[in-house]
C-alpha cells in the first residue's frame, strides 16, 4: 500500500506544527512544573523552617481572602482591567494611523520611522528606571497651572468643544482621557506600528492600482482594501497590547511585595492565578470577537 501524499494545506499545517514544536517543548519543560508548584502553593500556607520550608494545605482560603480581607487586590485588579479596556483600542487605532502615514513616500521617511519607534527604546528596562513619564507629567501640569495652554487646559477646552457639538458624554470622556494619556499611548505603540508597517508593505500594489482604475477614492481604498488586509495584524496587535498592558501595572508590584516583603507566598500565588485567569478570559473573549471579522487573503 502506497501512503497518500499530503495536500498543500496539510503540508502548511505540518510546517506550522514543526515550527511551533520548540516553543511547545520549552513551555512543557520549563513552565509546566513551576505552574503546578505555583498552584499547589496557592492552596497552602508556606512556613520557613530549619533547612527549608513547610507547606500546610489550606484549601481555597487564600483565594477567598483576596476578595474579603485584602483591600488592595480587588481595587488594583479592577484598575488594571479598566485601563486595558480604555487604552488598547486607542493604541490600536493610533498605531494603524501612524503606520499608514509612515508608509507614504516622503523625504525623511526613515528618520520619521525611527522617531516613532524611539518611545520603545525609552520604555526599555534600562531607561524606564528614570521614570520619564514623571518628567513629562510634571511639565504638563506646570504648563497648565500657568494658564499658557498646557495639556490639561487643552483637554478642558477639547471637552467643552466636543460637548457643545452634541457628542455623547461617554465619547467625550473617552476622547479627552486619551488626550490626557497621550504619552502613555505613544510609548506603548512602537512595536504595533512596526507590525502594521510591515503588513502595509506586504500588500500588493496591484490591488491599489485596480481600485484606482475602478474609480475608488482614497477613503474607499482604505476601508475596502487596506483595512481588510490589516485585520489579521489587528488581531495580533490586540493580543500583544493586552498582554503588554497587563505586564506593566501596579498589580505586579503588589504580587511581588506580598511574596518577598510580607512573605505570604501562598496568597501571592493565589493573586497570580486569579490574575492569570482574568488575563486568559480577556484574551479569549477578545480573540473570539475579532477573529470573526478577520480577513485572510489567499
Amino acid at each position: 500500500m502506497f501512503r497518500k501524499s499530503l495536500t498543500l494545506s496539510q503540508k502548511k499545517q505540518l510546517y506550522g506544527v514543526l515550527f511551533a514544536t520548540p516553543l511547545i517543548l520549552g513551555l512543557i519543560i520549563l513552565f509546566l512544573l513551576p505552574l503546578i508548584q505555583s498552584f499547589r502553593f496557592s492552596l497552602s500556607t508556606i512556613r520557613l523552617v530549619e533547612g527549608g520550608f513547610a507547606v500546610d494545605y489550606k484549601g481555597w482560603s487564600n483565594y477567598s481572602g483576596l476578595f474579603t480581607t485584602n483591600p488592595d487586590y480587588p481595587r488594583k485588579l479592577t484598575e488594571s482591567v479598566t485601563n486595558m479596556v480604555v487604552n488598547v483600542p486607542i493604541i490600536i487605532i493610533f498605531s494603524l494611523f501612524a503606520a499608514v502615514l509612515l508608509n507614504q513616500k516622503f523625504r525623511g521617511r526613515a528618520l520619521a520611522r525611527a522617531i516613532f519607534f524611539l518611545p520603545v527604546i525609552l520604555a526599555s528596562a534600562a531607561i524606564a528606571n528614570l521614570d520619564i513619564s514623571s518628567f513629562v507629567g510634571g511639565s504638563t501640569l506646570s504648563g497648565s497651572s500657568g494658564g499658557s495652554g498646557g495639556g490639561m487646559l487643552q483637554s478642558f477646552e477639547l471637552k467643552k468643544m466636543l460637548t457643545d457639538s452634541g457628542l455623547a458624554p461617554v465619547f467625550v470622556n473617552y476622547i479627552t482621557g486619551a488626550v490626557d494619556r497621550i504619552y502613555e499611548i505613544i510609548s506603548s505603540s512602537g512595536v504595533q506600528i512596526l507590525i502594521f508597517l510591515a503588513g502595509l508593505q506586504s500588500i500588493s500594489p496591484s490591488l491599489y492600482e485596480a481600485s484606482r482604475i475602478e474609480g475608488a477614492t482614497g477613503y474607499e481604498i482604505f476601508w475596502k482594501v487596506t483595512f481588510p488586509m490589516m485585520t489579521p495584524l489587528i488581531l495580533t496587535n490586540t493580543v500583544y497590547s493586552i498582554i503588554d498592558s497587563f505586564s506593566r501595572n501596579s498589580i505586579n508590584s503588589l504580587i511581588s511585595e506580598t511574596a518577598f516583603k510580607s512573605f505570604e507566598f501562598g496568597q501571592s500565588a493565589a493573586m497570580s492565578w486569579v490574575y492569570f485567569a482574568v488575563v486568559t478570559a480577556i484574551l479569549g473573549i477578545s480573540t473570539a470577537i475579532i477573529s470573526r471579522k478577520v480577513f485572510y487573503y489567499d
